[in-house]
């Protein structure tokens, strides 16, 4: 299979600081990387900067040959970015919350879909300000299904969860990438993914910041 998202001896400054550098990563069709490292190791930095967020110090990303800075647009449109912050609309039902981001791309034909898909269907009609932290978590990883991207840049995306859910998130990312998909994720905790790549954030660090954490 040919690469299609890839980056090439990226690094990060923040704080101050050199938070990683010379990481480099390549994506095929069907593929997972896992990204590993300890607090301040720079993985939500670098989900963000695949996300197109953040601008790398030195380095680039690519999408088949061309740069993603180069169409922007293009790019988000390519992907879902699921952070620890979930996004839910206090104002708005779980349907609601789910409507608006089916009809970013035109895709609410899969709302139904999307809400058996994390057992959500019985929160439909509950205002998002009267949700559970692990409720409001399954709301946020419906914008997966109800709205469909190549690209899955998730960041501990299993915080809050119980045990079947996270089996059923597992089950979702393997038919994603049966389909073709790709995903980026990072978790302190072990997931049940096939055969994932693993990038140890740990390992791109500066010798000078190999004993203090980035915050």
């Amino acid at each position: 299979m040919s690469i299609q998202f890839s980056g090439t001896n990226l690094a990060c400054f923040r704080g101050g600081r050199s938070v990683f550098s010379k990481l480099s990563f390549n994506l095929e069709a069907g593929s997972a990387l896992l990204l590993t490292g300890s607090n301040g190791s720079g993985k939500s930095s670098l989900l963000r900067i695949m996300a197109g967020f953040l601008t790398p110090t030195t380095g680039s990303i690519k999408w088949h040959d061309g740069l993603i800075y180069d169409d922007p647009e293009a790019h988000y449109q390519r992907l879902h970015f699921v952070s620890h912050h979930d996004p839910i609309k206090p104002v708005l039902t779980v349907r609601e919350n789910i409507e608006f981001w089916a009809n970013l791309r035109g895709t609410a034909d899969n709302l139904h879909h999307a809400l058996k898909a994390f057992d959500v269907t019985k929160l439909s009609n509950i205002p998002g300000r009267f949700l559970s932290a692990g409720q409001k978590r399954r709301v946020n990883l419906t914008r997966l299904i109800a709205s469909p991207a190549k690209l899955w840049l998730l960041d501990e995306p299993t915080i809050m969860l119980d045990s079947s859910t996270v089996k059923r998130f597992e089950e979702l990312v393997e038919q994603h990438r049966e389909n073709g998909g790709m995903i980026v994720v990072s978790s302190h905790t072990v997931l049940g993914l096939n055969g994932p790549e693993i990038l140890k954030l740990d390992d791109f660090r500066s010798e000078e910041n190999l004993d203090e954490p980035i915050y």
